[in-house]
């Protein structure tokens, strides 16, 4: 004799975790931003003797770094716009798909540039998000930087 039988699971996403919080991102978008300016400052500082193993090394590292953690920020982000917001969500925050898509191309530019403009307009993308998490959650979490 078989039995037969069929479990229903349901989820939000594709783990049903339920933990989300935007402060990954941040702390993601906090590297980039810092290696960003490290970048900029060593080579201000270096001028015309950008050809040294020491320079090219430091360099390498930081853009490196700096890429790595900006796709790290756009991972942490795509998940939270594609498995924790909700169709009900937009309607308090008619400009949540605007924002994360926008913050999803800041990450890129990130990767690909050396701007401390982007980086910034990275971290207000994320400070917005983190703002409409917490509002839909119904509490107030204050935007708290690492660095």
């Amino acid at each position: 004799m078989t039995i037969e039988f069929t479990i229903e699971a349901e989820a939000h996403c594709d783990g049903p975790c339920g933990v989300y919080d935007p402060a990954s991102a941040r702390v993601a978008g906090e590297a980039v931003q810092s290696m960003t300016k490290k970048m900029i400052a060593l080579e201000e500082s270096h001028g015309s003797e950008c050809n040294t193993a020491t320079y090219l090394n430091t360099m390498s590292r930081y853009a490196a770094i700096k890429e790595e953690e900006a796709q790290k920020c756009k991972d942490e982000l795509l998940v939270l716009w594609t498995d924790f917001f909700k169709p009900q969500h937009l309607e308090a925050n008619p400009d949540l798909h605007d924002t994360f898509w926008n913050a999803a191309k800041l990450c890129s530019a990130c990767k690909v540039e050396v701007s401390a403009d982007h980086a910034q307009e990275l971290m207000d993308a994320i400070e917005a998000i983190h703002h409409m998490f917490w509002s839909v959650k119904g509490r107030e979490v204050p935007w708290i930087r690492a660095s």
